[in-house]
């Protein structure tokens, strides 16, 4: 190829923007793209391989004889280029890079827009255009302020083993088969989003995606790049919203993909101090440098630009803001300041929240981080790291210790389902029961409920209903909706069957229909990240287990909310209400047809004015066992 042709692929503002670490479509220049040279048509090819001694492009489509194509450096950017003359869609391609030191690697593309099958790992010529129909969903996101004010319930998904095909050979589903049934599960459901593991190609299926060697590329297990835009397609015409699982904090150590990409330590850092994860065994990016850094921003823009995802969640934030994160003394090397945080990290992720938010409104994303770092939530102008929302790691660890007391032993430790709301309007909180908590022996959600079978089922009601009454947008993973009994496992179907019992299908029914009083309800999500939303009508009663509050909406309207934590039925419980009137039972999780026994207050309860909890009226309410009620004011009533 000549330096002309290349020069017209890829200008000098292209090689100095890329060099600063600006370039955000950078994956329009590197990586494989269609061109005609001299009226000939084929692909033009791009590396960034600075140290490389030598790069040629081996593919099909030269019966992969790294002779025939070698490649050229462009000036001193360290990219180098080649055209290949009939190049075809479909054909799969690798670099062949020769090092400095002798030896010669071939690598996949790190811009590669599609891989084939794992374990195979040679990149693939793509088509990357798709005719989307989602018009009216784009146009309208920047303007919904969902991520703030409206609904969010998320259900996490594995794609590998959300269902199977048992029928051939326990196969995966397609994205195309995806699209169907999927989306009609989760808009029956009344879920507003769904959240996909990491989908980004990735050879060792049991990592879930979280060891990605090809960060540019929908898996090839489940289908096409056409067909995952399909798919994202699909749900927004469903009106579901697509989150992604996106894993910038590490990378693996496989031969073919970005580890010593050009015989040197170029994604990563040298020393293994700064740029291993021994406990993962994994390889840290390099967030100083500036290449890196824009490969790391240009893959989040692509993802919102190219699959039109709403949104990302940022997998293991604490591991980049801590250079000490999983390490002991002498592991690690401290900053400029002799601190233990990681400069180049913090400054990456406020460039990454900037950006997206930027160029694409409505965009939101998620940082899974579990330590006590400031203002994860807040702003880059006021000194936060720029996310929309914070996992709510603390709130998810206390209520589920407290979740697998023995009933008769909740008493002593009260503070552990009270305790949040001293902080919980400090960040923007997502409350998360995901796909972490139901592995490694953690056991399954159904299976930490203490008790027999009914038990287990009723208390799963109670705090299903007590985490969509608390303050914070939600997110379920796959399986926990209708109590799946065993450990969720990527190699197999979630446990359908049991929905057949009546236990498992109720607390199916019981999900479904909260999700859809969540959404009507603006009390209980309209003022999830300010404290005039939450109010307490009592906290204090441990000897009953039993707590109390109210939700308001941004206009003061309000919902009560009262759950008994004991099998114990308490009849004659009395509690204070802010306005006299009728209150109406808006779901009581005791119902029979979500399994339950059927105790409550027939549907309708009248206040006595008689002074409670700071309050001139009350309710004498029955409460269920291991049960949650959800009251509001009737139409009419007093307030």
């Amino acid at each position: 190829m000549t330096a002309g042709a290349a020069e017209a692929l890829i200008s000098d503002f292209d090689l100095y923007l890329f060099g600063e670490g600006k370039h955000t479509r950078i994956y329009d220049k590197l990586g494989a793209h269609p061109a005609t040279v001299d009226g000939v048509a084929g692909f033009h090819f791009a590396v960034w391989a600075p140290s490389a001694r030598g790069v040629h492009v081996v593919g099909d489509f030269n019966a992969w004889d790294g002779g025939a194509h070698a490649m050229t450096p462009l000036a001193a950017s360290g990219i180098w280029t080649t055209f290949v003359a009939g190049a075809r869609l479909g054909q799969r391609y690798k670099f062949e890079v020769f090092t400095r030191q002798g030896s010669r690697v071939l690598k996949s593309d790190p811009y590669g827009f599609a891989f084939e099958l794992p374990p195979a790992s040679a990149s693939v010529i793509c088509d990357r255009s798709y005719t989307w129909t989602d018009d009216n969903w784009m146009r309208e996101r920047p303007g919904r302020d969902s991520w703030f004010k409206g609904p969010m319930a998320i259900y996490e998904v594995h794609l590998g083993s959300w269902a199977r095909v048992p029928e051939e050979g326990d196969r995966y589903l397609t994205y195309p088969e995806l699209a169907d049934r999927l989306i009609a599960y989760v808009t029956a459901m009344g879920y507003t989003h769904i959240e996909l593991l990491p989908v980004m190609e990735h050879p060792y299926s049991g990592s879930w995606g979280y060891q990605v060697t090809g960060f540019y590329a929908p898996t090839s297990r489940f289908g096409t790049p056409a067909q995952f835009k399909a798919f994202v397609d699909a749900c927004h015409n469903a009106g579901i919203g697509v989150i992604l699982d996106w894993v910038p904090g590490h990378f693996p150590k496989d031969a073919f993909a970005l580890a010593q990409f050009d015989g040197t330590a170029l994604y990563e850092h040298a020393d293994p101090r700064q740029g291993e994860h021994r406990e993962w065994g994994t390889l840290i990016f390099n967030y100083g440098r500036n290449e890196v850094r824009n490969f790391l921003l240009a893959n989040a823009l692509f993802w919102l630009a190219e699959y039109h995802v709403d949104g990302l969640r940022v997998d293991a934030v604490a591991s980049m803001l801590y250079l000490d994160y999983s390490r002991k003394a002498g592991e690690w090397i401290p900053n400029r300041f002799g601190g233990r945080e990681n400069l180049e990290a913090i400054e990456f992720l406020r460039q990454l929240n900037t950006l997206t938010h930027a160029e694409h409104p409505g965009s939101i994303t998620i940082a899974e981080e579990s330590t006590a770092w400031p203002s994860v939530s807040r702003p880059t102008y006021v000194g936060g790291l720029g996310f929309t929302y914070k996992w709510n790691m603390g709130w998810m660890n206390d209520t589920l210790e407290y979740m697998r007391q023995d009933a008769i032993h909740r008493r002593w430790h009260h503070n552990k389902i009270t305790f949040s709301l001293i902080y919980a309007f400090s960040e923007n909180f997502l409350l998360p029961f995901s796909h972490d908590e139901v592995v490694h022996g953690k056991r399954s959600m159904f299976g930490k409920m203490p008790g027999y079978d009914w038990q287990k089922a009723a208390s799963l009601r109670a705090l299903y209903g007590y985490m969509y009454a608390h303050p914070g947008k939600k997110l379920m993973f796959m399986g926990c909706e209708f109590g799946q009994g065993r450990e969720w496992s990527e190699n197999r179907s979630l446990d359908w069957h049991l929905l057949d019992d009546p236990l498992h299908g109720g607390l199916k029914a019981f999900v479904t229909d909260l999700n859809h009083i969540y959404a009507s309800e603006p009390a209980l999500h309209e003022v999830d990240f300010e404290g005039n939303g939450f109010h307490w009508i009592d906290c204090n009663d441990h000897e009953n287990s039993v707590i109390a509050f109210l939700r308001r909406s941004a206009a003061g309207e309000f919902v009560v909310t009262v759950l008994n934590f004991t099998p114990v039925p308490r009849d004659g419980y009395r509690i204070g209400v802010p306005a006299a009137g009728a209150y109406q039972e808006v779901i009581n999780s005791d119902s029979r047809s979500y399994g339950g026994g059927d105790v409550g207050n027939g549907g309708v309860v009248f206040s006595e004015p008689i002074a409670a909890h700071g309050h001139a009226d009350s309710l004498r309410l029955n409460l269920p066992p291991l049960g949650f009620l959800l009251l509001k004011l009737a139409a009419g009533s007093d307030e």
